[in-house]
């Protein structure tokens, strides 16, 4: 049966254009109930169970299935996906109109749907002729939507009926809409809210725990006090921004200070680019990421940032007039040039909320079920709970989900999701790091594992065409120890001319992942691989990773090459791009190759490949230094692990050998070389990589740390600030200009992929090239696999496909991939922060060298070169007399009692473990040298109370 509506839509040119929407009604839509007469088995793929064995339910105790409404869809997810869930009906109408509303929860609900256990079907009820409903007139969209969902809860109940005489199956409406729920049972459909449901599955009361609580009546604060202003309605921001009153930007919390934020203002306004924020009520309930309008504050009211460090200790709920204590302390006097632009939150645009890792803070009441949780991200605010479970709870990992934030409330409420296990467990660690900084670590899917070649894999006629044979050049590869993903080759060779002959060959990942598919879709969503210290997150399967795209030696793999003809001055004469098969003769690492190099009885083809990749490559070094490239430095550490508990039994930073440099200078090489070619042949749709210049204001710590060694670094270009760097030495002091590099590098902004015809501004600062790529690592990057797909296209070995030359889509993969690279690095970060600590846990208190990186308000932030560590030594604790501090931004030092400190000042710091806050337990340091009465630990520690943290260890050890 076929339905059509006709209406008029005015064109851009002014006309008339008439629109005919045909839809198709049908009657062989199946009900998903196994064994129905009615519909003989219409459905396919998953469906309900023929009888429900789900949990006992007090308010229907005969067999049932559910149907829920797109709110309860929404906001109950978690509810939903709880194993204890079965046999749920999804209407079409429910999941289009989640999809339209929320992207994270639709993809949730089709994971479940596709999970053959959970017994979920879906029911396209509008292509349903008897459950199909029109739009009638004066009804509103919404109306219209649950009028559907209210019909095709009431022809399940009726056709259900003709199953069986003796059947009892129902289906039970769940929403949380009062009017749509009085509606339901007037016309004799049963219904309940989700939370009445929930409730009266007895046997399982953990699921309570898991509800949303939207209803903020109930759950207001006892005072009742109004705390915050209210937020204004969309409608008021989006005429306010309009008009300028408002400004919209993404709110970011401060990891440092729970009372201050910034706003990064949307749009090309480069007055005010950031806003500050200062104090709860400014804060207004925005949470970290979120969309917000902020109103500026006039002149007179604007504030400094902050270089007080403040986190949110607070266990009371009426502690808001302490808040307006600490508030007070932010104001400290400063210049008038220090003062930024102010504002205040008016309302929310957009929440960016997720589901948060962290701990419970066990209520002190000893019969109450309500809690505060305490996000792992110092950037979120506290959660209100209510959970049944506290006990088991307490010394575990969990999730929670935000679900509102009340005027009167100082914190946001929120439900229980899942429990992730014993804090300090590794496992439960890691997997909450990944799960903190968004890393999709599920194991790949059958989908996606159904593109991968079949095995055994061999190159065949078909792979060989279009594609050059090299097996008989004498490749090598060269890698740090123990890598498997291998994704680059090199070779040297002298030509019959005198000139040689440069290779650098990249694994041919294109060739396997076609656009498109399952498993390059997935790909493009991780888009980088994911080192953690012992852990690796693969961004494709391991049969593409660690094996047929890996160069190893001895075996024929597919590659990318791009080959020059250099004379010896490593001036390139011609560069040619081809694809081809390689037969690596060596998978070298940085310490063997350098072997090679220095050995003097050595002289075989790969040896004498490597030494003259060598000598290119100092020579390109020099080139591009010359040009201002920047040698910028960043403490590595190396893990040591042992062997049969895989903790870290030694740590030390790493150390760079002459042929790390020269892989890396051929690699730049290439990706220059590529970078070019591309945008010759694609000016538009070139993927690229820039770097931009820091702003001035950046350098400030840097030209002040230096300036206090009688030091003169230059920032007005990159080739100064290099030239500077160079200069920068102290014969009494060598490791000052490692200092110097390591606080240059805080100063530079991120390095960002973009699409040519999006952006104007190419240049690399810290490459100091006009132009880059990344096209090297395609096995752990997509950004290559894409850059591989445009230069296969250039010289004409591959097809095109019409996303690779839209630079919209283009633009949209790069930003998907900025934050993935962004979120990698910090993973990175904290899985050596976890590391470190589990190394100083078994290794017990410790005193080393430190030097001075910044200097704090009420702290000093210290490098230790030793274990290439960082850490902050607090001059202020609770419970202690606060000693007399004197900060001065301007040189920058700060002065405590007699001693006054300054950046790269050498100290000594004690190292320990602090258990004292299992959530955060943090590598804690403490003064030892120079000696300051009453701050300064003495040396010998062993008369040192340590027993909070022991007790705390002793409990978690139950």
């Amino acid at each position: 049966m076929l339905k059509s509506k006709t209406f008029l839509k005015k064109t851009r040119a002014g006309g008339v254009m008439k629109i005919v929407r045909e839809h198709y009604l049908r009657d062989d839509i199946g009900c998903g109930a196994p064994g129905c007469a009615a519909c003989g088995g219409a459905h396919e793929g998953p469906g309900l169970e023929p009888q429900p064995q789900d949990p006992a339910s007090s308010l229907c105790p005969q067999p049932h299935y559910l149907l829920p409404d797109t709110n309860v869809l929404l906001h109950q997810i978690d509810v939903l996906e709880d194993p204890a869930i079965r046999n749920v009906i999804v209407l079409q109408t429910v999941l289009q109109e989640v999809r339209n509303r929320s992207a994270p929860v639709y993809k949730r609900i089709r994971d479940v749907t596709n999970n053959q256990e959970k017994h979920f079907y879906t029911f396209t009820n509008e292509h349903h002729r008897e459950t199909y409903v029109e739009q009638e007139q004066g009804e509103n969209a919404n109306d219209r939507n649950d009028r559907a969902i209210r019909v095709a809860a009431k022809w399940y109940n009726e056709h259900l009926k003709k199953m069986s005489a003796d059947n009892q199956l129902q289906v039970i409406f769940i929403t949380n809409d009062r009017r749509n729920k009085e509606k339901a049972i007037e016309e004799g459909i049963p219904a309940f809210t989700c939370e009445e449901y929930v409730k009266s599955l007895t046997a399982n009361p953990e699921l309570i725990d898991r509800l949303a609580c939207l209803s903020e009546e109930g759950n207001e604060i006892e005072s009742g006090k109004i705390i915050f202003s209210e937020h204004l309605p969309l409608s008021k921001l989006q005429q306010g921004i309009k008009s300028g009153t408002y400004l919209q930007g993404t709110f970011r919390a401060s990891r440092e200070n729970y009372l201050e934020a910034t706003v990064w203002i949307h749009g090309d306004n480069e007055e005010n680019k950031e806003i500050i924020l200062q104090g709860l009520k400014h804060l207004n309930r925005a949470i970290h990421e979120d969309i917000v309008a902020v109103e500026l504050l006039p002149k007179s009211q604007w504030v400094a940032p902050s270089s007080v460090v403040l986190h949110d200790e607070g266990q009371n709920e009426e502690d808001v007039e302490k808040e307006e204590e600490r508030e007070r302390m932010l104001k400290t006097a400063v210049s008038e040039k220090m003062l930024k632009p102010t504002g205040r939150v008016v309302g929310i645009i957009k929440r960016n909320w997720r589901p948060y890792c962290g701990m419970l803070s066990k209520s002190d009441i000893k019969e109450s079920r309500r809690h505060l949780f305490t996000p792992a991200d110092k950037r979120i605010p506290r959660i209100r709970i209510e959970t049944r479970q506290a006990s088991t709870l307490e010394g575990r990992r969990i999730i929670v989900a935000i679900d509102g934030w009340p005027r009167n409330s100082r914190y946001p409420n929120g439900h229980f999701v899942r429990n992730l296990g014993d804090v300090g467990e590794k496992e439960t660690e890691t997997e909450v790091l990944l799960l903190e900084h968004d890393v999709p670590h599920q194991p790949f899917s059958q989908a996606v594992l159904s593109f991968l070649p079949k095995m055994p894999w061999s190159i065949t006629e078909k792979d060989m065409k279009n594609r050059e044979d090299l097996r008989h050049l004498c490749i090598c590869s060269v890698d740090p120890p123990g890598c498997t993903d291998i994704d680059d080759a090199l070779h040297c060779r002298e030509l019959e001319n005198g000139n040689l002959e440069v290779g650098v060959h990249i694994a041919d990942v294109s060739h396997f992942i076609r656009p498109g598919n399952a498993l390059d879709q997935e790909s493009a969503r991780r888009g980088t691989t994911v080192y953690l210290c012992e852990k690796r997150i693969d961004m494709v399967p391991e049969l593409l990773s660690s094996n047929l795209c890996s160069l190893k030696c001895d075996v024929d793999r597919l590659a990318f090459s791009c080959i020059w003809e250099m004379n010896h001055n490593a001036e390139i004469l011609k560069t040619k791009f081809t694809k081809s098969v390689i037969n690596s003769k060596a998978s070298l690492t940085y310490a063997e190759a350098q072997l090679r190099i220095d050995s003097a009885n050595m002289n075989d083809d790969i040896t004498t490949s490597l030494r003259g990749l060598n000598k290119l490559a100092k020579i390109l070094k020099k080139r591009r230094i010359e040009k201002g490239a920047l040698t910028l430095s960043s403490p590595e550490v190396r893990f040591h692990m042992d062997s049969e508990t895989h903790d870290p039994i030694d740590l030390q930073t790493k150390e760079l050998r002459e042929t790390n440099s020269m892989v890396e200078e051929f690699m730049l090489l290439a990706n220059i070389s590529v970078a070019k070619k591309i945008h010759e042949e694609f000016s538009e749709h070139a993927l690229l990589r820039k770097h931009p210049a820091p702003p001035p204001s950046n350098y400030e710590i840097l030209v002040k740390a230096a300036r206090s060694r009688n030091l003169e670094i230059k920032t007005d270009t990159a080739k100064s600030l290099a030239e500077s760097l160079d200069r920068a030495e102290s014969p009494t002091f060598p490791y000052l200009n490692t200092l110097l590099r390591i606080l240059a590098t805080r100063c530079m902004m991120q390095a960002v992929y973009f699409c040519s015809g999006m952006d104007n501004d190419f240049h690399h600062y810290g490459l100091a090239s006009p132009i880059y790529t990344h096209f090297t690592s395609p096995i752990r990057r997509y950004a290559d696999v894409i850059v591989h797909r445009l230069l296969a296209v250039a010289i004409g070995a591959d097809c095109t496909y019409p996303e690779l030359t839209d630079k919209h889509k283009l633009a949209d993969i790069c930003k998907n991939l900025n934050f993935r690279h962004k979120m990698a690095q910090y993973a990175q970060r904290a899985s050596v922060a976890f590391h470190t600590q589990l190394f100083f846990k078994s290794k017990g208190i410790v005193s080393e060298e430190a030097y001075i990186l910044f200097v704090r308000k009420n702290a000093i932030v210290v490098l230790i070169p030793k274990y290439g560590l960082e850490g902050t030594v607090f001059f202020e604790e609770k419970d202690k007399p606060n000693p007399q501090l004197i900060y001065d931004d301007e040189i920058p030092s700060l002065k405590i009692e007699d001693t006054v400190f300054h950046v790269f000042d050498k100290v000594k710091v004690k190292i320990m473990l602090d258990s004292s806050n299992l959530q955060h337990q943090k590598i804690r340091m403490s003064l030892v040298e120079p000696q300051i009465p009453g701050i300064s630990i003495p040396t010998d520690t062993s008369n040192m109370d340590l027993n909070g943290p022991k007790k705390k260890k002793m409990k978690l050890g139950k």
